[in-house]
């Protein structure tokens, strides 16, 4: 079981902004590679995505006042990831890498590749960014977010005036 770092952020829109221009400039060379044919921007939007961007199958859910978010990151190593966390989002990145094999042996076929993961999740709920945790563990970072105090729901008591 590894622990990892989470960074607490007020705002990672720039992170965003960064893989989507990222993903538009792939998307725009596609549009031109094709003879620039109109009438194909989604698709060449998600080619773009699908050759830039891995986004891992995830759980998230709630239980005893904290969400627990399960993201499958098999093949990655630990040092190579990143949480970063709002009070509203979790965002995981990372780095894959793809090791060459060229004096072990043949290769035939490999389905591995390189690139990026980037997965970003709203919480249902505020969470509060100092009691989050992340680790790995076979294949799995398993982040452990408890929900703000304020978010919780509570009891009102009604006074007589």
């Amino acid at each position: 079981m590894t622990e990892l770092n989470v960074q607490k952020r007020e705002n990672f829109l720039d992170e965003l902004k960064k893989m989507e221009d990222r993903v538009m400039r792939r998307a725009y060379d596609i549009f031109r590679g094709n003879g620039f044919e109109f009438g194909r921007d989604l698709e060449n939007w998600l080619a773009a995505e699908r050759e830039l961007v891995w986004k891992p199958a995830i759980e998230l859910k709630e239980k005893d006042h904290h969400f627990e978010v399960t993201v499958a990151v098999a093949g990655m190593d630990p040092k190579d990831l990143k949480v970063d966390v709002t009070a509203d989002d979790l965002l995981v990145r990372g780095e894959m890498k793809s090791e060459k094999m060229d004096d072990k042996g043949t290769v035939h076929t490999s389905e591995f590749g390189a690139g990026s993961l980037f997965r970003a999740i709203r919480f249902p709920k505020k969470v509060d960014v100092n009691k989050v945790t992340a680790e790995v563990k076979n294949g799995l970072l398993t982040v452990t977010a408890a929900i703000a105090e304020e978010a919780k729901a509570r009891k009102v008591e009604i006074r007589a005036a």
